[in-house]
């Protein structure tokens, strides 16, 4: 009987967002979402005001960043069992992070009713949240477009738009001043899914990132940013997929003899339970960011049981924590990560790890009637 509601209660919950879910397939699909992006160049000019989204600190405060990461739930998860705990644990973090801005690194949900579900439960806290897409995002019923003119649309609170044509979906930047002068700023870029490589001859295809356009759009508000403002702003980059430099970071800094960090990478913390999953082929973005010197950290997500941040060539390079039990998961490795900002623009990083067996929900399944 229980399974019997459980689909009723769905159906009704469909019915519902019909027209929502109906609007995006008429007006945002891979055939006409071409309206929403802009046209850009490397020789456009640049303002802060103009091109970015601007959030003014409290002068007498900190201004706090919780990190939200491969939350990963499909319509009947999200409505479901898992649902109830991914509601239940983003309210504790919330709840005791107080933050001025949320982040999503990527693999938000699946399916419609879910991305309804999440731009819901993020909205009811008023505060500005801002995703980025991950490789997953867009799969089942939605296609990346659709999940953009939702978030686009539909949110009250969300910080997005879609960003310069053919770099994907959800490239922008948000700016944090201080008194009006900017401190700190976040690129949120999209890694895209899959690409296909040709190296020595061979031709396979992998994980993707960042293209060609991309960057030069990073190196022209860097760029931009350094001359209205006379210095170098600090910034934070904010995408799904890791660089290749996670890799090079891990094998150089953690020591498995000693089980700890070796002296050199001091500071880097938390630890990686799985394999680094990023591109096969590096696309140098990495030394640009070293080059321009704005960039001090870079967040990703993907890796699902993977949360160390780890100083690497003069750039912190982060894990996000995942949030909740959608897909593949690590029960004592579930919460946010939280980044704190101070008046000078320095970021600092902190693990929140969270025991989600407190909010007594029974996880085992996502929803009544489902097996394997």
């Amino acid at each position: 009987m229980e399974v019997v509601f459980f689909y009723i209660k769905l159906g009704l919950i469909y019915a519902l967002s019909g027209l929502q879910i109906l609007s995006g397939i008429v007006f945002c699909n891979d055939k006409n979402d071409d309206r929403f992006f802009y046209d850009w160049s490397a020789e456009d000019s640049f303002s802060v005001a103009d091109n970015t989204f601007v959030i003014e600190k409290d002068p007498n405060k900190d201004f706090v960043i919780l990190n939200l990461s491969d939350i990963q739930l499909s319509d009947e998860d999200a409505h479901g069992y898992f649902g109830e705990l991914a509601e239940a644990l983003i309210d504790k973090l919330i709840t005791d992070t107080q933050p001025d801005l949320i982040t999503l690194s990527g693999d938000n949900v699946y399916g419609w009713l879910g991305w309804i579900w999440l731009i819901d439960l993020l909205d009811s806290y008023k505060i500005p949240w801002a995703p980025v897409f991950g490789n997953h995002d867009g799969e089942s019923a939605t296609y990346a477009s659709w999940c953009a003119f939702q978030v686009d649309k539909f949110s009250e609170y969300a910080i997005f738009e879609f960003g310069p044509r053919d770099m994907g979906y959800g490239n922008y930047i948000i700016t944090i001043t201080e008194n009006g002068k900017p401190i700190h700023q976040l690129y949120m870029m999209d890694t895209h899914n899959r690409a296909t490589y040709e190296v020595d001859g061979y031709t396979y295809e992998g994980y993707s990132h960042l293209r060609d356009s991309q960057i030069e759009w990073y190196k022209w508000a860097i760029n931009g940013t350094t001359q209205e403002n006379g210095a170098t702003v600090d910034s934070t980059v904010i995408y799904h997929i890791p660089n290749v430099e996670y890799y090079n970071a891990w094998n150089a800094s953690y020591d498995y003899w000693a089980q700890d960090f070796r002296p050199e990478f001091e500071g880097a913390f938390g630890y990686n339970m799985e394999g680094i999953s990023s591109a096969p082929v590096n696309n140098g973005f990495f030394d640009v960011v070293k080059e321009m010197g704005s960039t001090k950290h870079i967040i990703c997500g993907h890796n699902h049981r993977n949360y160390s941040s780890i100083p690497y060539e003069g750039v912190w390079l982060h894990y996000a924590v995942k949030t909740g039990v959608g897909s593949y998961y690590e029960k004592e490795v579930n919460g946010g990560k939280v980044f704190t900002l101070a008046s000078d623009g320095t970021l600092s990083a902190e693990n929140i790890l969270v025991d989600i067996d407190q909010f007594g929900i029974d996880y085992s399944i996502p929803y009544p009637g489902y097996s394997e």
